[in-house]
């Protein structure tokens, strides 16, 4: 009676024991992705004196940077000042479930240094986010659109406002030059310190490389962004946001809507690369997509987010705003 007494207690302790360490051995788990995908990581706080210094400094072998503000004209649609010439169309193709809905946004800037970056929060790590809309607010902007949301991973080279943040080369991936031209590259074949040499102001790291050399890059079917927990296949029709330059100072901007039937699918990869060679860029790069998918215009979110009309937060963004 007495051992069977004492071998039902061990059993309990067993039991008890690997109930508490399958719990640690979980919450480790937890804690792991959360870490990882959630909490936030402040590496460096950028402060408006330290991007405007950095932003003097790489396009100090550019044209007159000094402001020249005047009054602007500008509706819903369009804006034009002594500096900036934004115009944007909303574009619908197919019908039924083959129905796509764009936006294509025709930026020709006076200058490079109005066409800039920002950092949700001001901050630069991994997981900080803000709507898109929200961080244009705080910057003055114009126009801007969603960036690479480089705070979702770890890789990757980074230099903003002629600040290296990151320098691990793993992509493709694009630059923004002093004299307003923009380079798409392998980030393991060109490195941070010759981009910073040529003048390279910001660096942007998703991808894939749609156009380059006035050419379209060719096949897209084995192409891979990431391999974070999550992740969907990027092939297929999306949500989109891509950059293009038709020639230097002379961007165009192409935020595409999707999963939304009946209103728009979204585009491949193929559909987005022959799109932005339609428009005349000679260089195009494909920027972070899906539920990121914003454009803004004079305060206003121009595309519907999510088919939802609903923001997603974001570690980044582009975006134009008048020399100060």
């Amino acid at each position: 009676m007495r051992a069977d007494l004492k071998l039902g207690q061990i059993r309990k302790r067993k039991g008890m024991f690997i109930s508490i360490m399958i719990l640690i051995i979980v919450g480790v788990i937890l804690y792991g992705l959360a870490d990882r995908y959630l909490i936030e990581h402040v590496e460096v706080v950028v402060t408006d004196e330290t991007a405007e210094s950095n932003q003097a400094a790489g396009t100090a072998e550019s044209s007159d940077t000094s402001a020249t503000t005047t009054d602007a004209e500008y509706d819903d649609w369009n804006y034009t000042s002594d500096d900036i010439q934004i115009q944007i169309d909303q574009v619908q193709t197919g019908t039924g479930e083959d129905q796509i809905t764009y936006y294509v946004a025709d930026v020709i800037l006076k200058n490079a240094d109005l066409l800039r970056t920002a950092f949700a929060n001001d901050s630069f790590g991994t997981n900080i986010i803000e709507n898109t809309s929200a961080i244009a607010s705080g910057k003055n902007a114009i126009f801007a659109i969603n960036g690479d949301y480089y705070g979702f991973r770890s890789d990757g080279v980074i230099i903003r406002n002629g600040t290296l943040y990151r320098d691990s080369p793993v992509r493709d991936a694009m630059a923004l030059f002093a004299d307003g031209s923009m380079q798409t590259y392998n980030e393991t074949e060109v490195s941070s310190s010759e981009l910073l040499a040529d003048g390279a102001v910001h660096t942007l790291s998703f991808g894939p490389i749609l156009i380059q050399d006035g050419e379209i890059t060719g096949d897209f079917s084995h192409v891979k962004i990431d391999s974070n927990f999550g992740n969907r296949s990027i092939q297929a029709a999306n949500p989109r946001t891509a950059i293009g330059m038709i020639e230097p100072n002379h961007y165009v901007f192409v935020v595409v809507d999707g999963r939304n039937k009946g209103y728009s699918r979204g585009m491949t990869l193929d559909e987005l690369a022959q799109l932005m060679d339609d428009l005349g860029a000679t260089e195009a790069y494909n920027l972070d997509g899906g539920g990121s998918s914003t454009m803004v215009f004079m305060g206003r979110v121009v595309n519907n987010p999510q088919g939802k009309n609903e923001e997603r937060g974001v570690s980044d963004i582009l975006y134009v705003a008048e020399g100060e």
